[in-house]
C-alpha cells in the first residue's frame, strides 16, 4: 500500500467515526487550552477495549479535559474511573464534562496530584484497564505501574506511543524517544506477554497483563 493509500484509508476511517456531542464539547475545550486529546478513532478503540475486558474499574493517568475518560466510560458505563492529573483547571473542566454526560459521581473519582505520587497508593491488581496519556518522559515508569495495577488479563494502554513519528526515526536519539523505543522493543520481544502497537494517529500501545 502506498503512502497516499495509507493516508486515504486513515481519512476514510476517521470520517466514519462519530462521537457523542458531550465528548466533542470536551474535545473543543481541550483544543482551546492547548491540550492534545485522543482522536475520535482512538477514543472509539478505547471504548471497545473497555467493553471487551468488561471493565469495572479503570485507572487513567492524565485526565485532560475528560475526552478519553468519557470514551472509556462510553465502552464500560458501569465502570468506576479513577483519573489522575496535576492540573486543577483540567480536572475542573473534566468534571464539568462528566456532569454534562450525566455520569453518577460515584463512577468517577478525580485525584489531583502527580501520578508518580498517587499511583503507589492504588491497589495491586485492582484494575481492569490502565490508560496512560501523560508525560511521555515517564512512560516507562507508568507502564511498570500499570503492570502492577492491572489484574491478570487486564490491559495497559499507552497513547502517543509513536511521539508524532519520532520513535520511527533512527536519527532521533533523545532520551524520551530512546526510552520509548526501548519499551516497545522490550515488550515486543517478550514471548510470555501479549502486546500490540497500532499505528493509528500517534500510536496506541496495548499490553495484556500477564497471568490472564
Amino acid at each position: 500500500m502506498t503512502m497516499s493509500q495509507v493516508a486515504s484509508v486513515s481519512r476514510f476511517a476517521a470520517e466514519r467515526q462519530t462521537e457523542p456531542p458531550v465528548i466533542t464539547s470536551a474535545r473543543r475545550t481541550a483544543l482551546e487550552w492547548g491540550v492534545e486529546p485522543v482522536s475520535p478513532v482512538v477514543g472509539a478503540h478505547l471504548a471497545v477495549l473497555a467493553a471487551a475486558v468488561r471493565a469495572r474499574s479503570i485507572v487513567e493517568i492524565g485526565t485532560g479535559t475528560g475526552v478519553s475518560g468519557l470514551w472509556l466510560l462510553h465502552g464500560a458505563p458501569e465502570a468506576t474511573l479513577t483519573t489522575i492529573d496535576a492540573e486543577i483547571d483540567h480536572q475542573q473542566a473534566a468534571r464539568q464534562a462528566f456532569d454534562a454526560a450525566h455520569l453518577p459521581r460515584a463512577h468517577v473519582r478525580t485525584i489531583l496530584g502527580r501520578a508518580t505520587s498517587v499511583l503507589d497508593r492504588l491497589a495491586d491488581g485492582g484494575y481492569d484497564l490502565v490508560f496512560i496519556d501523560a508525560d511521555l518522559g515517564r512512560a516507562v515508569e507508568y507502564v511498570a505501574q500499570g503492570l502492577r495495577l492491572a489484574r491478570p488479563g487486564g490491559l495497559i494502554v499507552l497513547a502517543h506511543a509513536l511521539v508524532h513519528g519520532a520513535v520511527t526515526d533512527p536519527a532521533d536519539r533523545s532520551e524520551q524517544v530512546t526510552a520509548l523505543r526501548g519499551l516497545l522493543d522490550e515488550f515486543g520481544s517478550r514471548e510470555h506477554i501479549r502486546s500490540s502497537l497500532l499505528p493509528v494517529d500517534d500510536g496506541l500501545f496495548t499490553i495484556v497483563a500477564p497471568g490472564g
